[in-house]
């Protein structure tokens, strides 16, 4: 459930974050200016979007690593408490096939 709140909120951020450029992009366009103007507004507005659409990316790829690392640390604990209860329970074992033997070693004596 937390994971999809999660994707929920990335889509709620992606589509105003879509919508902001969409609409910067028209603002510009539509704009009363020259067309050298209106060409070096277009440039400078490219070159922002593309160093928010580089930021945003950054930002992705961070926290899809930091998932993935979450993910392996996860598993990683599993595995530790997986071994644990099957040490635990050879040990166990161990302990009552010796119990075992001396009560029959103590019965046949």
């Amino acid at each position: 459930m937390g994971d999809e709140s999660g994707r929920n909120s990335g889509n709620v951020i992606l589509a105003f974050t879509l919508g902001a450029l969409v609409g910067a992009a028209a603002a510009v366009l539509f704009a009363p200016a020259s067309g050298s103007e209106t060409r070096k507004r277009i440039k400078d507005f490219t070159g922002d979007v593309m160093g928010k659409a580089g930021d945003y990316v950054g930002d992705v790829k961070g926290k899809v690593s930091e998932g993935i690392q979450k993910g392996r640390e996860a598993v990683s604990d599993r595995k530790n408490m997986i071994k644990s209860a099957l040490e635990a329970g050879k040990e166990a074992y161990v302990r009552e096939k010796e119990r075992v033997e001396r009560d029959e070693e103590s019965a046949q004596s």
